[in-house]
């Protein structure tokens, strides 16, 4: 059986590799085929197309991931099949790319006002079109020896309700999965039980977002066990939603999942692409 990854990230936004480094480590791993989904931007899918084409035999799925707000809890909706040419999809992911450089600023200002001195130049790394998150912001915190891992900063500063937390401004789910489906791209929840909801919860939310274009689902991730994989795919038949999954794989800023096989355990049949394409 081969075996794919749907969500996955790079030095576009908060991954550690570039593009091609991804590619290649994607065909490493022995992959098929890759989705790459950057937070909020699909500038690194053309490197990684161009890349793919000239080392051959894997496949790079063009893809993002969108915020959104969903009765004032963040949520993330990953796009797959995206046209990343699409002008009014570009011109919209700009409007996001402005105000999350607001929000950056801001945070660095606040950082810098409290005697913890952070620089766009030190969260860019040498990568001035990289999409910051909170995962620099991490970075640069550890690196200057202010936390000793991610747990802290987000425990301490940067995690919702933390004196440096500032939210994103409030995109509604309906607005980013009709964005993504204006670009021929297919609506996916992004892992489910990461946003602290339980499974009647999540299936309120899946019966609010199906009728607005939501096509599927992550059921396959890496922080996942068995038992919780499975009672999604569950869900996910009951409701006829497409079967996802990804190990969310960042490089060195998420140091223990790999490309694939997330901890060790994850495997994703390719298997659930054909349903996938057949809805594209």
């Amino acid at each position: 059986m081969n075996y794919i990854d749907l969500h996955v990230h790079s030095s576009a936004s908060d991954g550690s590799l570039t593009p091609e480094e991804v590619v290649d480590l994607a065909k490493h791993a022995g992959l098929t085929s890759f989705a790459l989904t950057d937070h909020d931007t699909v500038k690194g899918v053309e490197r990684a197309l161009n890349h793919a084409a000239k080392i051959k035999d894997i496949e790079v799925i063009p893809g993002t991931e969108l915020s959104c707000y969903y009765n004032d809890r963040e949520i993330h909706i990953v796009g797959l099949f995206i046209n990343h040419k699409d002008e009014t999809f570009l011109n919209e992911l700009q409007k996001l790319e402005q105000a999350r450089k607001a929000r950056n600023e801001k945070m660095v200002q606040n950082f810098v006002d409290a005697g913890i001195p952070i620089t766009l130049d030190e969260l860019k790394h040498g990568n001035p079109n990289s999409v910051i998150t909170r995962a620099h912001f991490a970075r640069v915190l550890i690196e200057k020896g202010i936390c000793k891992d991610k747990t802290e900063v987000f425990d301490k500063y940067l995690g919702i309700g933390c004196p440096f937390y500032l939210p994103k401004p409030k995109v509604t789910p309906e607005h980013v999965i009709r964005l993504i489906n204006h670009a021929g791209g297919i609506a996916i929840l992004a892992h489910p039980y990461s946003y602290k909801l339980s499974k009647t919860e999540i299936e309120h939310m899946l019966d609010d977002l199906i009728p607005v274009g939501l096509s599927g689902m992550e059921c396959y991730y890496s922080t996942y066990d068995d038992g919780q994989m499975q009672e999604l795919r569950n869900i996910a038949h009951e409701k006829k939603l497409l079967i996802s999954g990804g190990s969310d794989f960042h490089g060195t800023i998420k140091p223990d999942i790999s490309i694939g096989t997330g901890h060790g355990n994850l495997h994703i049949p390719d298997k659930l692409l054909i349903a996938i394409r057949e809805h594209c």
